[in-house]
């Protein structure tokens, strides 16, 4: 059976949507409910993030829409230090979407709301013309434990930049899909509490942390460095690049530095708890590749050293950065 515009009628047919998949994976006792809003208790300072993910195909290596969707909004919230609690989803589905992906994608992001210790507590769904394509809308909810403070604008000189794994697994995942590329290339599609959880553990003082997705790591780190009025110098050397997407971006003319990802992130940290830091995350199952690549010094900007040792200062993605993931 596919999705037809009866399912967005708000009748009988929707009443079955919800009843037959989003009811039956997504059960608790918030969203039984079935009111026309989710009642929370909410307890001090509040992290909040909505984003929107557009990826194609919906299913890939490593993953799918369902756990992008779950993933992206944990690690948004993870990144300010919350502790990551709710999220509410909106499913706008194109007339001629298979029931059956459907299902399988909605399961998933259960399963991985599951493993991220996230309730999904409401949700909507609408139905329009199309070729059967799928786009998901999310909000999460987290809380901020007394005492941490978070913020790209925390950075100054002397600290480290510490980056969790290889780059561009999920770019070249997806770009491989699309041009019926094959390879062994996975998303790293993730949700990174591990690494987190590892950092608050060992109480390191955590300056800023981001996610990094679309727009890559130069994105990124060009960010922090103008929040915090600072200048980040990158190694190349020290940037983690798995041999086949190095190869593969090598042939497309990609730049891993610009290349998005699904279960990497940075943390910047006093330079006197890099190595406890560093060893804190590669203990972790998602960041057995971290690497200690660049600090921050007084200055502006975002300035790379590479291989032959020049330094040249790159600035953030400029144009269209194929293909959208998120």
């Amino acid at each position: 059976m596919k999705i037809t515009m009866a399912h967005g009628s708000g009748g009988k047919s929707s009443a079955a949507l919800m009843k037959d998949i989003f009811g039956k994976y997504f059960k608790n006792p918030v969203l039984d409910k079935m009111e026309d809003a989710a009642v929370i208790k909410a307890e001090g300072m509040m992290a909040c993030s909505t984003d929107s993910f557009v990826v194609t195909p919906l299913l890939f290596k490593g993953g799918d829409i369902g756990k992008l969707s779950v993933c992206g909004t944990v690690n948004d919230l993870l990144m300010m230090g919350a502790e990551p609690r709710y999220i509410t989803c909106g499913f706008i589905m194109e007339e001629g979407l298979e029931l059956e992906l459907l299902e399988k994608i909605t399961m998933s992001m259960a399963r991985q709301a599951e493993k991220s210790g996230v309730q999904i507590i409401g949700g909507d769904t609408k139905v329009v013309e199309g070729n059967g394509g799928l786009y998901i809308n999310t909000t999460g909810i987290g809380f901020i434990p007394e005492g941490r403070n978070v913020s790209s604008g925390n950075c100054s000189a002397g600290d480290v930049v510490i980056l969790s794994g290889n780059l561009g697994d999920h770019h070249a995942c997806i770009l491989s899909h699309r041009m019926e590329i094959d390879n062994n290339i996975e998303s790293d599609c993730a949700s990174l509490e591990d690494i987190v959880e590892a950092l608050f553990r060992e109480d390191i003082k955590v300056r800023a942390m981001r996610d990094v997705t679309r727009g890559g790591l130069g994105t990124v780190i060009n960010e922090i460095a103008e929040s915090s009025k600072c200048m980040i110098e990158l190694w190349e050397d020290s940037i983690p690049v798995s041999r086949e997407v190095k190869g593969f971006s090598d042939i497309l003319g990609l730049d891993p530095l610009y290349m998005g990802n699904e279960g990497k992130m940075i943390a910047v940290v006093p330079q006197e708890e890099a190595e406890r830091a560093l060893r804190a995350v590669k203990a972790t199952e998602h960041g057995k590749n971290a690497a200690v690549i660049g600090r921050v010094d007084r200055g502006e900007g975002a300035y790379i050293k590479t291989r032959l040792g020049a330094t040249r200062r790159f600035d953030v993605l400029y144009g269209e950065g194929l293909p959208r993931i998120c």
